[in-house]
């Protein structure tokens, strides 16, 4: 029996539960870069992820999202748009407001910023994650629900906490260097589909097999 693997492009994986959202064939922005079967979860409006998860978005920092990451319900980007001034006694952000105030508006541009922020393959987010600006999220990483990034996260690390803290890491690092050796995430979609089993419940043994088929 052939075996079919699923469609990247279709906006809801699953017809039955609307409120899950595939996020690459949902967004439009250039500015927002999500790889394949990424999805966002929300019961009321995961189309608008866009608008409501990516925050204070008004560039040059772009979001990048790896393949295969599940985003639950208020998972949150804080963009580099957020910040304001610090160097001075207010940080109110006068000329946005307009009126003569606008002829300040040298005051507000060229902050500095962290650059893009940037999330591994299969990470997976708890409800109600917020990342700030200029974070890198490692491969196969988990942030707890309620977690406040505001660090690096290493690969397969688990952080959780405001702000988020390293709790562990999943394998060690022998092990995390053989995972990213197989980056399953970047096998033809055919050959995930065929070892699902492995990727999800296997061991690393397993999965190393299974990458070495590619290159038989």
């Amino acid at each position: 029996m052939p075996l079919t693997p699923a469609d990247p492009t279709v906006l809801h994986p699953m017809p039955e539960h609307p409120r899950v959202v595939l996020l690459k064939p949902l967004v439009t922005s250039p500015l927002i870069d999500v790889g394949d079967f990424s999805y966002y979860d929300d019961p009321d409006d995961p189309t608008a992820f866009e608008t409501r998860n990516v925050l204070y978005h008004y560039g040059p920092e772009r979001l990048v999202i790896g393949k295969y990451c599940a985003l639950a319900t208020g998972t949150r980007f804080i963009m580099n748009g957020a910040n304001h001034r610090m160097d001075g006694p207010s940080t109110f952000p006068f000329p946005t407001m307009g009126g003569s105030w606008a002829d300040h508006f040298d005051l507000i541009t060229g902050l500095p910023g962290r650059g893009d922020t940037v999330v591994g393959n299969d990470v997976w987010f708890g409800h109600g994650a917020t990342v700030v600006p200029g974070v890198r999220i490692g491969h196969g990483a988990i942030v707890a629900a309620g977690a406040v990034v505001t660090a690096d996260v290493p690969d397969y690390g688990i952080v959780g906490g405001n702000p988020a803290r390293l709790i562990r890491t999943r394998y060690d690092a022998a092990d995390v260097a053989r995972l990213l050796a197989a980056a399953w995430w970047d096998w033809p979609v055919e050959h995930i589909t065929r070892h699902v089993r492995t990727i999800m419940a296997g061991t690393i043994a397993d999965l190393e097999q299974a990458a070495a088929e590619l290159d038989g």
